[in-house]
């Protein structure tokens, strides 16, 4: 009998499911038009398959063909009934094939894609008909529509100045999930040498000259590299209260590198150039370079990802050198007692949509199977997969399985978890704090996230869109606005230009057109602000 109970308990959400797939149907003919559309082509059909465009990770794609082959997928087709075929754009040719793709006249049922990225925003997609904004079915997604009734802003960030709502978005609720890269130092190196961890410039200054005097390595060679990070690192312009591009000052935006304080960040940088302190080759360091110095036991300080960095550098260093420790500093300030404005942080909405297409002949069902997986049980399931195959439950927390945080083949943390969760991805669900919880295992790597969100970032932007009149203006000037910049920032750092042509460098970022780009981005700022 407790067998039988347990199979009914299993099945209502199926029951449940199925029920809502009926009710959308005997409902379709109901319905508003969406925009875009001109006439119905719904089919009366139920939902059982969907084809879904979406990049691969890197991650993933290493170790399966399809994200069909992932457990939480597997089981939200169980749970629902419908199957979904996937297609994945080769490796490092996303943008390519989806412009491809964009250009076709038959397009798969949802694509997955930063659409703000689309060319003219998303507002030009939703106008050129090629996504249906889910505005006219939002009562028909109720898990969906009661976070953007609680949460405003992330309705805003998910919007088009419009207020057309673009898709279905992965969201980042917590802080500690917004922030994932941040500066960190040995903390051996400082033991050994007996030095405080660094909050200022100054203080930075002094543990990287002794970093480079003191031989830390103890290898008795002066082969160390106090720190390695590339030119116009937010963690470091930051402390003389600019980024390295646009933000804003009481909704005034500015742009960073032509501000006097950025010409106060060359001249530091320029100084630790010359002093052997920065990497003296920052602005040409690939990955295999910057892996190999990293695990050559050279380097003092960096800036780096709390999993990919910290997590795998600490793991890559167990057995080779066992007192290597890196811990996390807090973004440095100018002055003592400071706090710093800016650091790395995610919106909540991060701006990848799945959207619906207009080849969709089933949007309504469409839109109620995503809507499952903002529920709580489709939350668990995209977070921890299946229970009992990749997670279980201990006192109420979704543990996941020593297979999964040890894999028995060897894989890395990064690549198990990509077998059976999309949380360690992107994706139409709202991510759970408890996968970073145990994705970021390590003491140090919990507070490292601790210590990167403590930036206020108010002065950052949000995710303003440029006008579509304005799209192919702007993107002109800035790209060779970016070009110069960075060119000047490696040549100002290395002393190839003087800091004495700062002035002149400004000016000719203006005859470039920066300030036309700024008051695009500032039209931008005001349109999000009416949303």
């Amino acid at each position: 009998m407790q067998m039988s109970r347990n199979i009914i308990k299993k099945l209502i959400p199926v029951i449940t499911s199925l029920g809502l797939v009926a009710t959308a149907m005997a409902g379709c003919s109901s319905e508003k038009m969406p925009k875009g559309r001109t006439e119905s082509t719904e089919s009366t059909q139920p939902l059982s398959n969907l084809s879904y465009w979406k990049q691969m990770h890197p991650d993933a794609a290493a170790i399966m063909k399809s994200y069909g082959e992932i457990t939480a997928i597997q089981e939200i087709e169980n749970k629902t009934g419908v199957k979904i075929d996937y297609q994945h754009p080769a490796q490092g040719q996303a943008g390519e094939q989806f412009n491809l793709m964009m250009a076709s006249k038959s397009l798969p049922d949802v694509v997955e894609y930063s659409w703000n990225n689309y060319p003219g925003g998303a507002q030009k997609a939703i106008k050129d008909g090629k996504i249906i904004p889910l505005n006219d079915y939002l009562d028909q997604a109720p898990n969906f529509k009661k976070l953007l009734d609680e949460n405003p802003e992330w309705r805003r960030q998910a919007s088009t100045d419009d207020g057309d709502l673009i898709g279905f978005p992965f969201i980042r609720p917590v802080r500690k999930l917004q922030t994932h890269s941040g500066p960190v130092i040995r903390k051996d190196w400082l033991d050994k040498l007996d030095l405080p961890i660094p909050r200022t410039i100054d203080e930075w200054y002094t543990v990287l000259k002794a970093f480079k005097e003191q031989d830390p390595n103890g290898n008795g060679k002066a082969d160390e590299i106090p720190i390695m990070m590339g030119a116009g690192e937010l963690a470091f312009t930051g402390a003389f209260g600019i980024p390295n591009g646009f933000y804003h000052e009481g909704n005034t935006v500015k742009y960073g590198p032509v501000q006097p304080e950025y010409k106060q960040y060359l001249e530091a940088m320029n100084r630790w150039y010359n002093e052997g302190l920065l990497d003296k080759d920052f602005a040409a360091n690939d990955s295999k370079m910057y892996d190999a110095k990293i695990t050559g036991n050279q380097v003092g300080a960096a800036v780096m990802a709390v999993g990919g960095g910290m997590g795998r550098f600490m793991d890559l260093m167990e057995s080779k050198e066992p007192q290597f420790k890196l811990i996390a500093t807090p973004y440095p300030t100018s002055q003592s007692g400071g706090k710093p404005i800016f650091g790395q942080m995610d919106n909540q909405i991060v701006g990848i949509f799945t959207a619906i297409t207009e080849s969709n002949k089933h949007i309504a069902e469409t839109v109620k199977f995503f809507d499952y997986f903002y529920s709580e049980e489709g939350r668990m399931i995209m977070n921890f997969g299946k229970e009992g195959t990749s997670y279980t439950m201990v006192d109420g927390y979704p543990k996941y399985m020593d297979s999964v945080m040890n894999n028995p083949e060897g894989l890395p943390l990064a690549q198990s978890l990509k077998q059976h969760v999309l949380s360690a991805d992107a994706g139409p669900f709202l991510q759970d704090v408890r996968y970073m919880e145990q994705y970021a295992a390590r003491p140090e790597q919990q507070e490292a996230l601790t210590v990167w969100a403590e930036p206020s970032n108010e002065k950052r932007m949000p995710p303003i869109t440029i006008a579509r009149e304005n799209n192919s203006r702007y993107a002109s000037i800035m790209n060779d606005i970016d070009t110069y910049k960075n060119e000047m920032i490696v040549k100002f750092i290395m002393g190839a230009e003087s800091l004495d042509k700062f002035d002149e460098y400004v000016a000719t970022m203006k005859s470039m057109g920066i300030d036309e780009a700024i008051q695009m981005q500032q039209s931008g700022l005001e349109r999000y602000n009416n949303r």
